[in-house]
């Protein structure tokens, strides 16, 4: 008896433990496979790392998030998109390193090759406003627009833009 419980004791528990671990591994894998196929827009937040490295503190109340991230050997991009309250807009901008001074009213700043990656459309009839805050290599550049129709919940649109 005690033999046995000697042998499930340093064999059972382990061998549960890979079982388990080799488990969270592949669920692990799938979700990165996921990310990295994907073919445009994914509604969910970006990481905590990409957030990061494209400098984009998406505010907590933000809804709506949705991002896609591409990456060369020239350039890497982080598209983002998501709708907040007036002073999330605030804490956006304040934290990429930019004011609400800086948006200019009528302006996108998003330009074709974008919208045509991310399926976005900047037409008449929105009270558009944009700003690109450019910063030193090798930090990343943000092109922003934000749709300013209903100032207390603005939408906002980011490309930013990292060459290594």
């Amino acid at each position: 008896m005690i033999t046995l419980t000697i042998i499930v004791l340093l064999i059972g528990i382990p061998a549960g433990y890979l079982v388990i671990s080799a488990s969270q591994s592949r669920r692990s894998g799938m979700d990165k496979e996921a990310e990295a196929s994907a073919q445009g827009l994914r509604e969910d937040w970006p990481s905590g790392m990409q957030r990061r490295i494209f400098e984009l503190p998406v505010p907590g109340n933000a809804v709506g998030v949705q991002y896609y991230e591409t990456n060369n050997w020239k350039v890497s991009r982080m598209y983002l998109k998501f709708r907040t309250t007036s002073a999330g807009l605030d804490r956006f901008l304040s934290g990429v390193g930019t004011g609400r001074a800086a948006l200019e009213t009528g302006q996108v700043t998003i330009g074709e090759r974008d919208t045509k990656i991310t399926g976005w459309f900047f037409g008449p009839g929105v009270d558009w406003a944009g700003t690109v805050h450019r910063n030193e290599g090798p930090r990343p550049t943000q092109d922003i627009t934000v749709n300013m129709t209903d100032p207390a919940a603005p939408v906002v649109y980011v490309v930013s833009s990292a060459a290594p």
